[in-house]
């Protein structure tokens, strides 16, 4: 099983593939979408869950997704015909980090994908880029609610500083922050809850398939991870920003 597969079938439950509710991501989409008629880019699109909510609650947008997933990106197309917005929808099978955009965009997102770009500041660079004169930027990333120990740093596998770092480095880059959606606990906590216990049910509703053992090693190692690591120092804040003119 491949990681793009382990992670379709780990976010069976949780097709936002970041900690947040429903109801936060409607709240989001609502401050990011200011017109109801932008073109968006989401980078590292998944299944395009993001997506597809604007697109069904604004007529008028229209959105292109890009990821290196084909099946994730097969399950975004099934859904966009199955909510009758596939026309305003443009699916790309691409490294977010290669994507060549047709045109500006008003509305980038780049939710928990800064490894695809490896730093924060690649990240900027790339949004940056693709966005048109005015545009906004919708940043996901993780950070440090408190001092991390050992365990939390080795756990989570790459950088991060803690929430008012992150706001002055995204500041000294020129981008303004207008609205944000820090998690809550509950929301942190569900999300890791049904990342591994959607992987688990798979193995154990096909036993027989010759990665449910690995599926079932893989859970386990991501939940042990996650409470005796990096639990109780990670958090994820959820940014609207703007460039400074």
């Amino acid at each position: 099983m491949d990681r793009q597969e382990r992670s379709r079938l780990a976010h069976t439950h949780h097709p936002i593939t970041a900690p947040l509710t429903d109801e936060s991501v409607a709240a989001v989409l609502r401050r990011a979408v200011r017109h109801g008629n932008e073109r968006v880019l989401h980078l590292g699109c998944g299944s395009g869950a993001w997506l597809l909510r604007a697109l069904a609650a604004h007529l008028d947008l229209t959105a292109d997704g890009v990821d290196p997933d084909p099946a994730a990106l097969t399950e975004a197309r099934i859904a966009a015909e199955h909510l009758g917005v596939i026309r305003r929808l443009g699916l790309h099978h691409k490294a977010p980090a290669e994507f060549t955009p047709p045109h500006p965009y008003d509305l980038v997102l780049c939710i928990g994908a800064t490894p695809a770009f490896d730093t924060l500041a690649a990240t900027l660079s790339a949004a940056d880029h693709h966005l048109s004169p005015g545009g906004t930027l919708l940043l996901g990333t993780g950070y440090w609610q408190r001092p991390p120990d050992r365990a939390a740093r080795e756990s989570v596998g790459h950088d991060l500083v803690d929430l008012p770092t992150l706001t002055d480095h995204l500041t000294t880059a020129g981008w303004l922050p207008v609205h944000g959606h820090t998690s809550t606990r509950a929301e942190l906590d569900d999300y890791e809850w049904s990342w591994s216990g959607a992987l688990t049910e798979w193995a154990l509703d096909h036993p027989a398939h010759p990665a449910a053992t690995e599926a079932t090693q893989a859970a386990a190692e991501h939940r042990t991870a996650w409470l005796r690591g990096y639990r109780e120092a990670f958090g994820f804040v959820t940014l609207l920003l703007r460039r400074a003119e």
